[in-house]
Parts: C-alpha cells; sequence; structure tokens
C-alpha cells in the first residue's frame, strides 16, 4: 500500500463529515487535505482509543518526534511521507502539527475545563489551527481568512462537543466548562452516570437549557465566522463552506431531538451530507 493509499484509506473509514467535501476540490488539494486529515486522525486516535494513559502518551511524543523528522527530510510513517511534499506547497509549517499534537496531549491530562475561556484554549489546538491549514490547502489568497477559519473551526469543535456529551462522560471526559453546568445546575455525576432510570425528574429540562445554551454559542461561532469571510476567497473556501453546511445541519438536528446526546450519537446520513455539500457547490446555497 502507498502512503497516498493508506491516507485516503484512513480518511475514507472515518466517514467525517471532512471527507465530503473534500471530494469536490481539484486533486493536488484533495490529496492535501487528505493526507493533513489523516494526520489529525492518527493523532487524535491516539487518545480516542486510549486504554493506558502511559502509552497514550508514549505514542503522541513518537507523533511529536515523527513531525520534526519529517520537516528535517526523514518522515517513517505513511502519514508523513503523503502529507510532507504538500508542506511548502501550501504553507503547512512543523508548528501547524505540533499544535494539533499539543492539542491531543491536552485529552491526557485535562478532563474538565473550568471556563469557556479555559475550553478556547482546548479548541485553538485542536480545530482552530486544523481550520487554518485547511484554509491554506483550500486556495487562502487574503491573509484574513485566517481568523475565519479559527472561528469556523471552534464552531465545529463546539458541535462535536454537543454531539458527544454522552460519548465524552462514558469516557470519564467533561468538555462543557464547570462553570457553565453551576450556572444551569447540572452536576458532573449527572453526566457521568447518566442513565433514563436513575435521572432526577427535573434533569431533562436543566440538561435541555445547558445544551440550548451550548448550541446558541456554537451557531453565534458560524454568523461570526462568515462575516469574517473575505469576500475574494469565498469561492476557495467553499469546502470550509460545505462542512459548514453539514455540522450546522447536524446541530439543528440535535436541537430538534431535544439534545437526547447522552444515550445516543445522532448523526446525518451519508446521502444527506453529500447532497448539502452537493448544494454548497452547485447552488452556492447553506
Amino acid at each position: 500500500m502507498t502512503p497516498e493509499q493508506y491516507v485516503q484509506e484512513k480518511a475514507a473509514a472515518s466517514g467525517s463529515s471532512f471527507y465530503y467535501a473534500f471530494l469536490f476540490l481539484p486533486k493536488p488539494r484533495r490529496a492535501a487535505i487528505t493526507a493533513f486529515y489523516a494526520f489529525c486522525r492518527e493523532v487524535d486516535d491516539v487518545v480516542d482509543e486510549m486504554v493506558d494513559h502511559g502509552v497514550a502518551a508514549t505514542k503522541l511524543a513518537w507523533w511529536a518526534a515523527e513531525v520534526a523528522k519529517a520537516f528535517g527530510g526523514n518522515p517513517s510513517h505513511p502519514v508523513m511521507k503523503a502529507l510532507l511534499p504538500h508542506c511548502a506547497i501550501y504553507g503547512i509549517e512543523e508548528r501547524h502539527l505540533q499544535a494539533v499534537i499539543d492539542g491531543c496531549q491536552m485529552d491526557l491530562s485535562q478532563t474538565r475545563y473550568l471556563d469557556y475561556p479555559n475550553l478556547q484554549q482546548y479548541c485553538h489546538l485542536v480545530a482552530g489551527v486544523v481550520g487554518e491549514v485547511a484554509a491554506k490547502i483550500f486556495g487562502q489568497s487574503d491573509p484574513k481568512t485566517t481568523e475565519y477559519a479559527h472561528k469556523l473551526g471552534q464552531a465545529f469543535q463546539l458541535t462535536n462537543i454537543i454531539r458527544d456529551v454522552g460519548e465524552d462522560a462514558r469516557r470519564g471526559r467533561i468538555y462543557l466548562p464547570m462553570s457553565e453546568l453551576q450556572q444551569f445546575d447540572v452536576k458532573a455525576h449527572e453526566l457521568l452516570k447518566y442513565t433514563p432510570a436513575t435521572a432526577l425528574p427535573d434533569f431533562d429540562a436543566r440538561f435541555q437549557a445547558l445544551m440550548a445554551f451550548q448550541a446558541h454559542r456554537a451557531h453565534g461561532l458560524y454568523d461570526e465566522a462568515f462575516t469574517l469571510l473575505p469576500k475574494a476567497d469565498r469561492h476557495t473556501q467553499k469546502p470550509g463552506i460545505m462542512m459548514a453546511s453539514i455540522y450546522r445541519t447536524l446541530l439543528r438536528e440535535i436541537d430538534l431531538e431535544k439534545f437526547a446526546v447522552l444515550n445516543q450519537r445522532i448523526s446525518l446520513t451519508p446521502l444527506r451530507k453529500l447532497w448539502l455539500a452537493w448544494k454548497v457547490q452547485a447552488l452556492g446555497k447553506v
């Protein structure tokens, strides 16, 4: 298997909404974003599949060293072999990849976030920097597009956090800021040990109010991002707009399901994701 085949399989197997936006890119840019996305999946999987904390830390340290070696001209992993040829072309720097690894390392050392500014730093590393790199690959021409990309990346990450509250809680993690749990009188143990049978009678109302607050913030970030996108880059940044259409539709679906995210994973079908991406590509509609 070639490095290019490896990253293609890694990206396709994830089933991510991002993959559907990549399909509409010209081949060179599609190859670059696929390789970059495969890198992000590799390091994120270290944390998501973690059984032993020490092993996960060792794997992330290996990835940090591999990135340094790759930018020194000596990649060994197929992902880095596939990604490295695109780095100079699209302005991808070692610091971008190391920032993503730093964000994943935060998952090993931190399972709670005191307040929203604290969470924002995590979102910056695992999503804002990813948005910055993606914008470069898509064809950024205006420096101001970087701010748009960071804002949109944070919107995506907050959407993921909302979708995955139950899944994360089962791993012992709570990304919702503790100060906001207190604001809506939701206890951490109610998330960590949630079952419909044992939840207090008023839990659903408190939890839904908390989640509606989170969704409102995420929608605000999408709106801010689109306001920040320079006119000169609106065409080249279509893949990001496709992803926004998919993610925002998911966010609306979660809202319609009354934020029933603690015991199920709400998702869109592959066909619906493809349809939403095509609408942006062909009709310019979000």
